[in-house]
């Protein structure tokens, strides 16, 4: 029996372990803190991932190894590429956790990105601003997510207080900063890449988020076809650009019919937990399938779907459970203001029968707010 490595242990691992059940599989997770949720389906080694000695363990124990998270330490990864398999490879990994790295490979691959530029100094900030111009956004360059790690700039008099809140980031992980896009929509491609090269994607998202956190997903966009495949020719050629293996987003801002790419996450994706009910096969099982080498699976949709996403405390389950399509996730983690703590998909075969369901559980969770947006786009 085949046991599949995870490098990090939160509810990404854990949707991972529960598809791969069907499979046969088995599951190691690896996780600095032993309550980590993924714990709860598949043993655990605890340990810093810098630990050679935790990671030597973990090798030991699996055949092949992924992540759920993109802050494992590439060299980590690294050194346990050269004692297991290890999907996606190093490269890809340590690629998007640097923003400068990620924004020069969208550039070199020609695919449209906002203005930016590296920032190491206080002075490369004020000469970066006067060519960038305002508004515009300074970021670390590492470890941040979830709008975490960024101070947007208005005028240039909030240069001062920008440098203040990151400028100690500088040294230790560096900094970049962004033009500010005025985006009409934010939209995602969630994509599959084999062993073999094998591509695929699923249809085109809509996003909507909340104090940097992703709030709510739409599956199919509204888009026209050509924006759709340029969106997945971007897609592709990143993947064959990282010799990519497995599940990866790329997320983009719309902009006067024009995409431009944001960022590049290289593992299975908040904005497509809605294909475990809403396509033949799951972004969680065609990972799975893609790092051990398998045939991928179908990605065509099963009716329309939209998730809503659970954040500091989990609703009352009720309402969604009441729906002919809707389906509920609760990630088994404790409350906390900020965190990911669960899901909602919303299955129906028409945008009016979606929209009408999402009007019945918005009103009944009081969540009108949240459900508002995608009520909306569906028209």
């Amino acid at each position: 029996m085949t046991t599949v490595g995870i490098l990090g242990g939160g509810q990404l691992a854990r949707m991972l372990a529960l598809s791969g059940a069907p499979l046969g599989l088995r599951f190691l997770v690896m996780d600095s803190v032993d309550d980590a949720c993924a714990g709860q389906f598949a043993p655990m080694v605890v340990g810093d991932y810098r630990d050679e000695a935790a990671l030597g363990e973990f090798a030991s124990r699996v055949d092949v190894a992924t992540f759920d998270f993109e802050n494992v330490p590439a060299e980590s990864a690294q050194w346990l590429s050269e004692r297991v398999p290890v999907f996606p490879n190093p490269r890809a990994l340590a690629t998007a956790q640097d923003r400068l790295a990620e924004k020069t490979l969208f550039q070199q691959l020609g695919i449209p990105v906002p203005p930016f530029a590296a920032i190491d100094t206080r002075a490369q900030l004020d000469d970066a601003l006067a060519t960038i111009g305002t508004p515009c956004i300074l970021k670390t360059r590492r470890l941040g997510y979830d709008g975490k790690g960024q101070f947007r700039i208005k005028t240039p008099a909030d240069a001062d207080a920008a440098w203040d809140a990151l400028g100690a980031q500088a040294g230790k992980v560096g900094l970049i900063l962004e033009g500010f896009v005025a985006f009409e929509r934010e939209l995602s491609v969630v994509a599959v890449r084999g062993r073999d090269g094998e591509f695929r994607t699923w249809p085109l998202t809509e996003n909507w988020h909340v104090d940097g956190v992703l709030s709510a997903s739409l599956a199919p966009a509204t888009a026209d076809a050509a924006l759709a495949e340029t969106a997945f020719a971007y897609a592709r050629k990143l993947g064959e650009a990282l010799d990519y293996v497995g599940v990866f987003a790329l997320e983009l801002f719309c902009r006067g019919g024009e995409l431009l790419a944001n960022e590049l996450a290289p593992r299975v994706h908040n904005s497509g937990h809605w294909t475990i009910e809403g396509s033949e096969t799951s972004q969680f099982q065609n990972h799975l399938r893609a790092v051990l080498g398998l045939p991928l699976g179908d990605t065509r949709m099963v009716g329309l779907a939209c998730m809503l996403n659970w954040i500091g405390q989990m609703p009352e389950a009720a309402p969604v459970l009441s729906e002919p399509g809707g389906h509920w996730h609760d990630y088994g983690k404790l409350p906390r203001a900020g965190r990911k703590v669960g899901h909602a998909t919303l299955r129906a075969d028409s945008a009016q029968d979606l929209a009408a369901t999402l009007v019945r559980v918005g009103v009944e969770l009081d969540r009108e707010a949240q459900v508002a947006p995608v009520v909306a786009a569906l028209g």
